[in-house]
């Protein structure tokens, strides 16, 4: 009977201690929601992608890459002032970083996702998948929907 006891109690000390190991730390996408995602409609050559990129957690994470099947390459992409004055655009160098329980927008006229050269039209209505790579090497994948805009005609700097 005692070793019976002997048994149980250490099958039990070690189902507890089992339950209370330390979680591995999840990834930077982990902490990642994106809402309001969209694509400036295109027929070829650049568009930009905009959303906000909310992070849920308490460490800051940095998107330094996106991809998209619907152009051979993105670049992340900053607004700035040049030399003569005028706004234009340009790779965004070290990504985009988000603060822990802050959200960073991503809109025309500021930092955006570009998309160079197009493969297929981007017409209004049609959604795209766009995956964001991390610091940290994750990545998080989300749809933005086509849609008809005038704006955000700058002029590329880079």
């Amino acid at each position: 009977m005692n070793l019976y006891r002997t048994l149980f109690a250490a099958v039990a000390v070690a189902l507890l201690a089992s339950g209370c190991a330390t979680e591995e730390p999840g990834t930077e996408a982990d902490s990642v929601t994106v809402r309001e995602a969209w694509i400036k409609a295109a027929d070829s050559g650049m568009t930009s992608a905009f959303a906000e990129i909310q992070n849920t957690g308490d460490d800051q994470v940095r998107v330094v890459a996106a991809s998209t099947d619907s152009s051979s390459m993105m670049e992340l992409h900053e607004v700035v002032s040049s030399a003569d004055g005028s706004m234009v655009m340009k790779p965004k160098e070290g990504g985009f970083a988000v603060a822990g329980s802050d959200t960073k927008v991503l809109q025309a006229g500021g930092d955006h996702l570009m998309l160079m050269d197009v493969t297929s039209p981007l017409t209004p209505g049609v959604d795209t998948d766009i995956t964001l790579t991390f610091e940290d090497g994750s990545t998080s994948t989300f749809t933005a929907q086509v849609r008809d805009f005038a704006g955000a005609q700058e002029n590329y700097g880079g």
